[in-house]
């Protein structure tokens, strides 16, 4: 088992290197883009939105932001690069949305930059963390800003992660007095100047996270330089009152953490460790996504994406789970539990657990290392699988679900191909638009022309609509992208 679990952490540590799998693409006239295809089964009424994720190890140097219609249609594509946490947030009281871009290290964490993008997809605002952190390779970087986390607060700020390779005494857990490991940090930037507001280091807190408590173990060719240790791994970190959550992968556990920096208290996954006392239903392993509702001075709701997995050590399988939590009594019940009758997943790395909507309680997790996102009705049953690769070949850090509406700052495409028997292709698409429904098609005279000749209406088809033509007395056609008859945006004028 172990042998199997090592075997896929080595696919996935070489997956945003090499092409990984077989999985087919999409291929468009209009665009560069070579997507995958998403792979859409529904079994349920599903809440309304468009799927957001950020696939690696389809592509050699990674996808792209992604969105897809929750029917499997292509509806944006941002820049090839490797990204991860794609969402949609609330900043300035507008919907915007973030990512982070960067490069991917082998050790399970990156360096990079968050941005923020409005409902045009024009970046408005860039987020870097710069600094004088070492990295395994020595080299430096203009920002550190770690993938796991990217979070945006109802200050306008910006919670971040990070890592920073740190010379330590790690005798205690079987190693030498000069070895290396990761420091696991968190920063509070604010976005409109870039300026950090909070940060924090694990490793000052020694007394209340102690290295001999991690589930990580010092393995061989760990602790150099190289391959520093990682005692913690904090993947997720969100504001809570009077201070922040953070998720500890390797302790199997939320802390919870003052605004001086002290920590406060310890709910470990783990029956008898940490603070709480956990009924059965509600442990977890290897967890990733922490988020806090319906936050109290007795209690909250947690929801955290539980791997019960790593490569090389299986718990159980992977599930999604809701937990109460009595801050009086120190003790956490599981409200639900989401796992896959007939589909067990086992996540080694990766994921994420979003509540759709408190009215209908649907739930979409995305299944980081396994290439498919799923929701659950209220009655936690599977109402949609959508699989974009194969399985432990291709990733995607976290997987989401949002209702999004963007009207691009750049111009449809029209794409115009010669067939026989004066038989004219055109292909026509206009990269993330969320708001049109329908193709307008002119024919005009002359490049330079503003005398156009309205030839027919077709409606809008997934990414990208083609309209078939024949009798043209030109060599120039136009089309616009519009809502019933309001034209959204005008592609430029094609000869052919």
């Amino acid at each position: 088992m172990v042998r199997r679990f090592l075997a896929a952490y080595s696919i996935l540590l070489l997956s945003f290197l090499a092409v990984a799998d077989n999985w087919p693409f999409i291929t468009l006239a209009t665009a560069p883009f070579r997507p995958p295809q998403l792979h859409v089964t529904k079994t349920g009424n599903t809440d309304p939105g468009y799927i957001f994720i950020g696939p690696r190890g389809n592509q050699e140097q990674g996808t792209a932001a992604l969105i897809y219609s929750d029917d499997g249609h292509l509806v944006y594509q941002g820049p090839t690069e490797v990204v991860a946490n794609f969402k949609v947030q609330r900043l300035f009281n507008q919907d915007v949305i973030t990512f982070w871009a960067g490069d991917m290290m082998t050790l399970g964490f990156g360096y990079g930059t968050v941005h923020v993008l409005d409902n045009t997809y024009r970046e408005i605002y860039t987020v870097t963390l710069p600094g004088n952190f070492i990295s395994p390779d020595g080299s430096h970087q203009d920002s550190y800003i770690d993938l796991h986390e990217s979070r945006v607060t109802n200050r306008n700020t910006l919670l971040v992660t990070a890592y920073n390779v740190t010379q330590h005494n790690l005798t205690s857990i079987g190693g030498k007095p000069d070895d290396y490991m990761l420091d696991g940090l968190f920063f509070e930037i604010d976005i409109a100047t870039n300026e950090i507001v909070h940060s924090w280091s694990a490793l000052e807190h020694l007394g209340d996270i102690p290295l001999e408590k991690s589930k990580q173990v010092l393995g061989d060719g760990f602790g150099t330089l190289e391959n520093p240790w990682d005692a913690y791994h904090i993947n997720s970190v969100e504001v809570v009152d009077n201070g922040y959550l953070i998720s500890l992968r390797h302790y199997w556990s939320g802390i919870y953490v003052y605004n001086n920096g002290s920590v406060g208290w310890q709910l470990s996954g783990e029956k008898g460790a940490g603070d709480f006392e956990i009924d059965d239903a509600a442990v977890f392993s290897w967890q990733h996504d922490m988020c806090v509702y319906n936050l109290t001075q007795e209690g909250m709701v947690l929801n955290l994406f539980n791997n019960a997995n790593t490569p090389s050590d299986e718990v159980a399988a992977t599930t999604g789970l809701s937990l109460s939590v009595d801050l009086v009594n120190h003790k956490v019940t599981a409200l639900r539990v989401l796992d896959n009758k007939g589909d067990e997943i086992h996540s080694v790395s990766q994921g994420s657990y979003q509540l759709l909507s408190e009215q209908t309680n649907h739930v979409f997790l995305g299944y980081g290392s396994i290439a498919r996102v799923k929701e659950f009705d209220a009655n936690n049953n599977q109402i949609l699988s959508a699989q974009f690769g194969d399985d432990n070949a291709v990733a995607s850090y976290r997987g989401f679900k949002y209702q999004w509406k963007a009207t691009p700052f750049w111009k449809p495409a029209l794409v115009v191909q010669r067939a026989p028997n004066d038989l004219f292709l055109a292909f026509m698409s206009w990269n993330g638009a969320t708001e049109y429904d329908n193709w307008a098609v002119y024919s005009v005279p002359s490049q330079d022309s503003d005398d156009t000749t309205f030839l027919k209406s077709v409606p809008r088809v997934a990414f990208e609509t083609r309209v078939d033509l024949t009798g043209l007395n030109t060599s120039f056609l136009q089309v616009v992208a519009r809502k019933g008859d309001t034209p959204l945006g005008t592609s430029p004028i094609v000869s052919f």
